[in-house]
C-alpha cells in the first residue's frame, strides 16, 4: 500500500479496506453507538485528553468504522469504536478556537470486526499505570527537563496543585515507594508520610508505624513536633504574626483547606505569652484591678475565691433618663416601616445607643472589691482570650470560710472543707475495706434506681451539682453525682450488681431509651429537642441515676460527697431491701462471727443468735442466711439516714429490731 493511499482522504465515493490509515476531518468523526462504554468520560479527564493533544497531538490514532444509512450506503461520517475521549478532547480544542472544527485527524480503519466487541475489548484488557509510575515520572520531568508544577499541569491537563502533589509523592523514601508498590502501604498513608518531604524522618516514622496504622496516625507521628495551624495558640497569635517573626511553616499539599503546621513552637509560645501578658496588662490599667496575670492554659481557679458584679446604683435623674432613652430606642424601632429605618431614625439610634453607654454597665465589680480582687487572661479552647474577673486570692480573702476538722482513725485532720460525713461504726473497724466496697456498691445501684424512678429528683440532683460547681468553687466534688457523667461500672467492685434487681432495671431504662435515641450521635440533639417536656425529664433522670456513683473506698475518700448521697437517698426514700438480701455469700461469710450473732439477733431475736454461738463460721453463715430471709435486715451502710432519726423519735436505738418481722430500715 502507497504512502498517497493511506493519506487519502475518505469521501462519499471511497470505503477505506480494513486496517487502512486515513485522514478524516474532525466534523465528520461522530460517536458510536456500539461503544461498551456508557458513562461518560469526566470533564477533568476530556480536559486531560485536550491538553496532551494540544502539546504532543494524537499520538495514537482512533479505530472507526464507515457510517452507513439505512440501505447500507456510506455517509461520508466515521463512528469512533475506541478513542471517543480522544475524540472528544479534540472537540474541546476546537470550541477554544485552538483548531478548526475540519482539523485532520489520523484514524485506522476497521471494517471486519464487531465494534461493540473490540471497543469492551479495549477497556477490559488494559491496566492503568501505577500510580507511583505517574509520581516518579513526574518527578523526572521537573528533575531532566526542568519543568514547573504549572508547565506539567499544561501539559496534562491538571492543575498545577495536583502536579505539586504528585511531585511531592514521587520524593518520597523508596522505601515508601517499594511499600505503596508492594500493596503494604495504602495511597492515604503515603499521602500521610508526604506531608513532610523529609525522607529521614519518613522512615523513622516507617519503621514505628504497623501496616494497619491509619493516615492520621502517620502524620500526626510526622509532625509531632510542630504546632497544628488549627491549633488555638495560632488562631490567637496569627500566622502573619508568626511568620512575620521569622517563623517556618510547613503546608500540606494534601488537604483541602491546605492546612500545615507551625515549625517554630519556642517562637509560637512566646509570642501567645507576650500577647495574653499585654491583654492582662491593659484590663488591670483600664479596670482597675488590683492584680492581673496571664495563663496559657485554664488554670485552677478553684483555689481562688470568688467576687461577683453587683447591681450599679444610679441616681434618680440618671435611672430616669435611661428609661426614657430606652423607651425612645424601642419606639424608633417598633415604628420602622417595611422599608427599615430611615436615616434620621438610625441615626438617632446610634446617639441613644452612645448616651446608654456612657452611663455604664447595669453590673459591676466595686471599687472596694477591685481594690483586693483581680483578673486572669487565659487562652480559651477556641483561640480567643478569656478573662476571669472577680478572683480574689487567700491573702485578700475578707472572710475566708472556716475548715471543719475531721479526725480520722490515725488523728489526721480531714482536708475536705465544711467536714466529712459520719461514718457508720462498722465501716472503719468491724467490715472489711472490701466489703464495704460491695456493699456501697450495692447501694449505689439503689441509688441509680430510685433516681431514675423520680424525674423531679434527678433534675435537683444536676442543678445542685451545677450550682456547687459554678457558685461554690472547691465544693465541685461534694457531690455523689460525678457531673461528667461517667458511667463507671459496678461489676468489678460488686459482682452480680448489674445482674441485681435495681441493676435490671436500671439496664432495661437504658436499653428502653436506647432504642429511642439515634444511632448518629450528630442526629442526638435533634431527637432530644423534638421531645416533650416530660420526656426530656425522664431521658434526665435516666442519665442522672447512671451518673451516681458513692462507693465508698478508703483511698477515694470524699466525706462531702458521701454525706450528700446520704442526704440523697433519704428525700428518694431508698428502700435496700429490695434490692439486696444478706446471704452467706454476700455477707455472713465474709464478716466475724460476733457480727452474724448481731445481725440475728436485730433480726430475729436473741435467742435464735444464742442457738448459732456454737456453730463453725460456714455453718454459722447458712443458718443465718435462712433465719434473716424474708426479714428485710440490712446491714447499717446500707441503710438510710432516715432510720436513725425515726429510732430517735420512737425512743428506741437505731440497731434496736422492730416487733414487726418484715421490717424496713428505709424511710417510709
Amino acid at each position: 500500500m502507497t504512502a498517497q493511499s493511506i493519506e487519502t482522504v475518505a469521501t462519499e465515493a471511497t470505503t477505506p479496506a480494513h486496517g487502512a490509515e486515513i485522514t478524516v476531518p474532525l466534523n465528520r468523526l461522530r460517536a458510536s453507538p456500539k461503544n461498551a462504554r456508557k458513562t461518560p468520560h469526566s470533564p477533568a479527564t476530556i480536559e486531560a485528553f485536550a491538553a496532551s493533544i494540544k502539546v504532543k497531538g494524537v499520538l495514537q490514532p482512533p479505530v472507526v468504522e464507515v457510517e452507513r444509512d439505512g440501505e447500507g450506503v456510506p455517509t461520508g461520517n466515521y463512528l469512533v469504536t475506541i478513542g471517543e475521549g480522544r475524540r472528544q478532547g479534540l472537540r474541546l480544542l476546537a470550541k477554544r478556537k485552538a483548531i478548526e472544527r475540519t482539523h485532520p485527524v489520523r484514524v485506522i480503519v476497521d471494517a471486519e470486526n464487531d465494534a461493540h466487541e473490540i471497543s469492551l475489548d479495549e477497556n477490559m484488557t488494559r491496566e492503568a499505570m501505577h500510580p507511583a509510575d505517574q509520581f516518579e515520572a513526574f518527578q523526572r520531568l521537573t528533575v531532566e527537563k526542568g519543568y514547573g508544577p504549572e508547565e506539567i499541569g499544561a501539559r496534562f491537563g491538571v492543575s498545577a496543585h495536583v502536579v505539586r502533589q504528585r511531585l511531592r509523592l514521587g520524593s518520597a523514601a523508596p522505601e515508601l515507594m517499594a511499600a505503596y508498590r508492594a500493596g503494604t502501604l495504602a495511597l492515604d498513608q503515603l499521602t500521610a508520610f508526604c506531608v513532610s518531604d523529609d525522607q529521614d524522618r519518613q522512615r523513622q516514622v516507617l519503621e514505628q508505624v504497623s501496616p494497619h496504622t491509619p493516615a492520621y496516625a502517620i502524620r500526626r507521628a510526622m509532625t509531632e513536633a510542630e504546632v497544628s495551624v488549627g491549633d488555638r495558640r495560632v488562631r490567637f497569635v496569627g500566622v502573619e504574626a508568626y511568620e512575620a517573626e521569622g517563623g517556618g511553616i510547613l503546608r500540606d499539599l494534601f488537604t483541602e483547606d491546605g492546612g500545615g503546621w507551625l515549625e517554630d513552637v519556642v517562637l509560637l509560645d512566646r509570642l501567645v505569652g507576650e500577647k495574653l501578658a499585654g491583654l492582662a496588662d491593659e484590663a488591670r490599667e483600664r479596670e482597675g484591678w488590683k492584680w492581673a496575670e496571664s495563663a496559657l492554659d485554664y488554670p485552677d481557679v478553684s483555689v481562688f475565691g470568688r467576687v461577683y458584679p453587683v447591681a450599679v446604683e444610679r441616681s434618680e435623674a440618671d435611672a430616669a433618663e435611661i428609661t426614657a432613652l430606652s423607651e425612645e430606642y424601642d419606639r424608633i424601632v417598633s415604628e420602622a416601616g417595611g422599608e427599615g429605618l430611615s436615616p434620621e431614625a438610625d441615626a438617632r439610634l446610634e446617639e441613644i445607643d452612645k448616651a446608654l453607654q456612657a452611663f455604664g454597665p447595669d453590673f459591676d465589680y466595686t471599687a472596694d472589691t477591685k481594690a483586693r480582687a483581680g483578673v486572669m487572661v487565659m487562652l480559651g479552647h477556641d483561640g480567643l482570650a478569656r478573662f476571669e474577673r472577680g478572683l480574689v486570692r487567700a491573702e485578700d480573702a475578707v472572710a475566708p470560710p472556716p475548715e471543719e476538722k475531721t479526725e480520722d482513725d490515725g488523728g489526721d485532720v480531714d482536708a475536705g472543707r465544711g467536714g466529712g460525713a459520719p461514718e457508720p461504726e462498722e465501716a472503719g473497724s468491724a467490715l472489711s475495706d472490701r466489703l464495704v466496697i460491695d456493699l456501697t456498691a450495692h447501694k449505689t445501684m439503689g441509688l441509680r434506681d430510685a433516681v431514675q424512678a423520680d424525674v423531679g429528683v434527678g433534675l435537683a440532683t444536676i442543678v445542685h451539682a451545677l450550682a456547687l460547681q459554678v457558685f461554690y468553687p472547691g465544693y465541685g466534688l461534694w457531690t455523689p453525682l460525678q457531673l461528667r457523667l461517667t458511667a463507671t461500672g459496678l461489676e468489678r467492685l460488686a459482682p452480680g450488681v448489674e445482674d441485681g434487681p435495681a441493676g435490671r432495671r436500671v439496664r432495661d431504662r437504658c436499653e428502653a431509651w436506647g432504642a429511642r435515641l439515634p444511632e448518629r450521635a450528630e442526629d442526638l440533639w435533634g431527637v432530644v429537642f423534638g421531645l416533650a417536656p416530660s420526656e426530656q425529664l425522664d431521658l434526665m433522670a435516666c442519665c442522672a441515676g447512671v451518673g451516681l456513683y458513692a462507693v465508698r473506698d478508703p483511698h477515694d475518700r470524699r466525706p462531702g460527697a458521701l454525706e450528700q448521697a446520704e442526704t440523697l437517698a433519704t428525700v428518694v426514700g431508698l428502700d435496700m431491701t429490695g434490692t439486696w438480701s444478706a446471704t452467706a455469700a454476700s455477707y455472713f461469710t465474709r464478716v466475724p462471727k460476733t457480727r452474724v450473732l448481731d445481725a440475728v439477733t436485730e433480726a430475729v431475736n436473741p435467742e435464735e443468735a444464742g442457738r448459732l454461738a456454737g456453730f463453725k463460721k460456714g455453718d454459722m453463715a447458712e443458718a443465718a442466711e435462712r433465719l434473716v430471709e424474708g426479714k428485710g435486715w440490712l446491714p447499717s451502710v446500707l441503710r438510710t439516714v432516715s432510720d436513725a432519726a425515726e429510732a430517735e423519735a420512737e425512743g428506741r436505738d437505731a440497731d434496736e429490731p422492730r416487733d414487726d418481722d418484715a421490717y424496713s430500715f428505709a424511710a417510709e
